[in-house]
């Protein structure tokens, strides 16, 4: 099973769909550089929005002030975060898609998710926590009554999400960007309620002590 997930993760790493062959708009304007993190055994998977300027240059998946947040978030350090043989990261886009004119990134490529996201969980047969970080990921593996007014109307509902009788188990986030300080700063409940929970969830599966909470500044196999 190692050799066949490594052989599959080597494809990845050298796609370049969106470049040579894009099914939607225009190529990719730079280099790929497919940027996530996974081993069979990880517990828990990440699907995130793509990676950012930050990430991929550096060819690892939250290399920025929003990884710090997300750490923040499942009180993990960065050794245990970028233990892929516990955590598996893995983007709606591999590569970074570029800014749009106002300076923010693009949406994540689709031939990402298309292509390689079915294979990829198809070789994580041990996560336990699904995180679905932002819009893309949720409209993806949520059902469309979920999804409907948004990633506020998705994350209030996180506890009917998570405590559904699914596995994995499966809990909606934000994107952990900056330019959500304000959201978090309006809805409070985001840290009083969801985070307790859900970083109790972590601690357990990788068995070590939860970090103190603070403020750092799928359609799963079945439907919901």
């Amino acid at each position: 099973m190692q050799d066949e997930f490594d052989r599959l993760m080597r494809c990845v790493r050298a796609c370049r769909i969106c470049r040579d062959a894009p099914r939607y708009g225009h190529a990719l304007a730079h280099e790929p550089r497919p940027v996530l993190q996974a081993q069979p055994s990880a517990r828990i998977c990440i699907i995130s929005q793509a990676p950012g300027a930050r990430a991929h240059a550096s060819g690892r998946p939250y290399t920025d002030p929003s990884g710090v947040r997300i750490r923040n978030w499942l009180g993990l350090d960065e050794e245990a975060f970028y233990d892929a043989r516990n955590v598996a990261i893995i983007g709606m886009g591999f590569c970074f898609p570029g800014n749009d004119a106002k300076g923010g990134d693009l949406p994540p490529r689709r031939e990402c998710a298309e292509t390689w996201h079915s294979r990829i969980l198809a070789q994580l047969p041990d996560i336990e926590l699904m995180l679905l970080v932002g819009q893309y990921a949720q409209r993806t593996h949520l059902d469309r009554h979920f999804t409907r007014d948004g990633v506020t109307g998705t994350v209030r509902q996180w506890r009917r999400i998570y405590e559904a009788a699914n596995t994995p188990r499966v809990m909606p986030l934000p994107h952990p960007s900056w330019r959500n300080s304000g959201w978090l700063d309006r809805h409070l409940w985001f840290e009083a309620e969801l985070l307790p929970v859900l970083r109790a969830d972590i601690g357990g599966l990788l068995r070590q002590e939860p970090l103190t909470l603070g403020r750092a500044t799928f359609r799963s196999p079945g439907p919901f």
